[in-house]
């Protein structure tokens, strides 16, 4: 469960097809996350990003390098 002070990332994608598999593959690999609106002051092509505990930055870069396109991992 998340505290209010854990520190969130999100991944940015081109389109929702990108976000919708990236959740999947991450779901298959039991890693914690959640698919979201973009938030209004991070820009994106897509409207959705996943969100993530930033200390799983390493996990979720990994597992979606060569899996899906996306634009870029930042902080929440």
């Amino acid at each position: 469960m998340a505290t209010e002070t854990e520190k969130y990332e999100v991944v940015l994608f081109w389109s929702v097809n990108h976000a919708l598999k990236a959740e999947k593959i991450l779901k298959a690999k039991n890693l914690a996350c959640k698919l979201i609106p973009v938030p209004r002051h991070i820009s994106s092509d897509c409207g959705f990003c996943i969100r993530f505990p930033a200390c799983l930055h390493r996990e979720v870069s990994d597992a979606l390098e060569d899996a899906v396109e996306f634009v870029a991992i930042r902080p929440l």
